[in-house]
């Protein structure tokens, strides 16, 4: 009877651990969805405020493209940086104070108190290499205590659990699952927000939508081909193939509204340093007829020679670059990003391998292909991927650069009239600084000629606050989600919006939002601003002029 009654209890407390109505084993105050720069901030933010967060990459690099190559920091006017952000570049100015890190090149020889590098005085730095800003941002998630859980893709089908509008966990392809309290998505590509049902929106809007002047499509000078550059295969034969690179669609008119997104590249590391160089090589699948455009542009401009006129070349610390896209055919791979926003993990995949092939076999037609000026292709020659950065990666980086994806439609919308200050929010929780920027969304055919179009770069406006409302959905379609990266923004003022530095700070903002959420028992929507903003600026975030 006595060993009876004890298997009895023995299968009833079983059944109890196993119960249906336990919450799962990974259960946090806050779970962060994207290692971004802006996810990092925000796990960092979460945890020194006493919260339980979980930070959680679908790659398997942190950081994003602060660690990805974007080493020359965007952003405009430094100032309108704070926080977590200004700490990051602060230790980034830290590491390059020991002699002991530059092992490629003398420091004084970098380090010439210029605008793009560190002015006088200044206590930040604002360039760097990929390795050296993993390694920072290593060090701050650590002394964070920030659990951080690579390579974990959301199951963007099924992956989002809801009980009304709160979100209560998410789940991984692997069938892991993260519930929470807040959720934040600070992903490039706002596969969260997307999953849980908000809505959102991918391309440009119309200018008539919210009343703008420089979204939607924009046939302007930036970054563009001259005059006369012939699109077909058969020069002067509208009949034979449009080249590699262009497409058939008709311009539309000025100003009008669709699904393009702009062109994504590749941040490129290189170096001239013979004893870290791997040299540059033809890739499996190179087809110099991809640079066919390439070739025809340097015919129409033969006075222009230099390695600046095809590509923003910067100098990063260690002898290594951040190499962007310049004039009207460099690493801009346009017409390839319309996809990737909804397209699936594998389709996404692809993309960035087209990407990297593009990108690296244009390197390769500069050192090889007798179509290059000989003063390009000696110059080009001179360089080399670097061996101690992406090294478990062929030295190349794991991240695309997806300027834009899927933008948020939230409590509020960011637009033109926020960047040149005709409307003030009065919710700020960090500021933008940047020009109104976008890369070219395609290439086509215009009156019998290659044109660019989608290109804007429209500055002139001092920093301008980012409201609170623009990073939280409609509260009806998730009251306990914010997104401080796809935030909810048109198309051109994102443009703007969209920096590194401002993804961290925002990021940061996001975590004190949902923390004050948790501890006033409400939604994000109902957090109570005057509480919010005494905390950001007892964080050192920068709210106004």
């Amino acid at each position: 009877m006595k060993i009876s009654l004890i298997l009895s209890l023995v299968v009833l407390l079983t059944a109890c651990a196993t119960s249906p109505s336990e919450p799962p084993e990974n259960k946090y105050d806050i779970v962060i969805y994207g290692g971004t720069s802006g996810g990092i901030a925000a796990a960092i933010q979460a945890s020194r405020m006493g919260k339980s967060v979980v930070l959680i990459e679908p790659s398997d690099r942190i950081g994003g493209l602060t660690t990805g190559g974007l080493g020359q920091t965007d952003i405009g006017n430094k100032q309108a940086i704070g926080g977590i952000s200004r700490e990051f570049y602060q230790n980034i100015r830290a590491y390059y104070s020991n002699p002991e890190h530059w092992q490629w090149q003398a420091r004084e020889d970098y380090m010439d108190g210029g605008q793009t590098r560190t002015e006088e005085g200044e206590d930040a730095m604002w360039t760097f290499e990929p390795s050296v800003a993993l390694q920072v941002y290593q060090n701050m998630l650590a002394d964070a205590g920030i659990e951080v859980i690579t390579k974990e893709q959301l199951n963007r089908k099924s992956g989002v659990t809801k009980e009304g509008s709160q979100i209560t966990q998410i789940t991984t392809e692997s069938g892991n699952t993260y519930a929470g309290k807040v959720f934040i998505d600070a992903t490039y590509e706002g596969d969260l927000m997307a999953t849980a049902g908000v809505d959102y929106f991918v391309g440009r809007e119309a200018n008539s939508v919210y009343d703008e002047t420089y979204n939607g499509v924009q046939l302007l000078e930036g970054h563009q081909f001259p005059d006369g550059v012939d699109p077909y295969v058969v020069p002067g034969d509208s009949s034979s193939d449009l080249l590699w690179g262009i497409s058939a669609a008709n311009l539309a008119p000025q100003g009008s509204g669709d699904t393009l997104v702009q062109a994504y590249n590749f941040r490129i590391c290189l170096t001239d340093v013979d004893e870290n160089k791997v040299p540059i090589t033809r890739p499996a699948n190179y087809d110099s007829a991809h640079y066919e455009l390439l070739a025809r542009l340097f015919e129409a401009q033969p006075d222009k020679r230099g390695i600046n006129q095809y590509f923003i070349w910067s100098r990063m610390p260690n002898a290594k670059t951040d190499i962007n896209n310049r004039g009207g055919f460099s690493t801009d791979m346009i017409n390839w990003s319309h996809n990737y926003p909804e397209a699936s993990y594998a389709q996404r995949a692809e993309i960035i391998k087209a990407h990297r092939d593009y990108t690296q076999g244009l390197l390769y037609f500069y050192t090889s292909d007798p179509r290059v000026p000989t003063e390009l292709q000696e110059e080009m020659k001179r360089w080399g991927y670097p061996k101690d950065e992406y090294t478990s990666n062929g030295n190349w980086s794991p991240q695309l650069y997806v300027r834009e994806a899927r933008r948020l439609i939230g409590e509020y919308v960011m637009t033109q009239a926020n960047c040149q200050g005709r409307e003030v929010v009065e919710d700020p929780i960090g500021m933008a600084a940047y020009t109104m920027d976008s890369h070219n969304c395609q290439r086509l055919v215009v009156n019998g000629q290659v044109k660019n179009e989608g290109n804007v770069e429209i500055g002139g406006f001092p920093p301008y606050p980012i409201a609170y409302r623009s990073i939280i959905p409609k509260q009806v379609q998730a009251d306990n989600l914010l997104v401080p990266v796809c935030l909810s923004a048109s198309h051109i003022a994102f443009g703007s919006i969209r920096m590194e530095p401002v993804f961290m700070v925002l990021g940061q903002s996001a975590a004190t939002a949902a923390v004050l959420a948790i501890d006033q028992k409400t939604t994000v929507k109902e957090v109570e601003y005057s509480d919010l903003r005494t905390q950001l600026l007892a964080d050192q975030q920068v709210l106004e002029n």
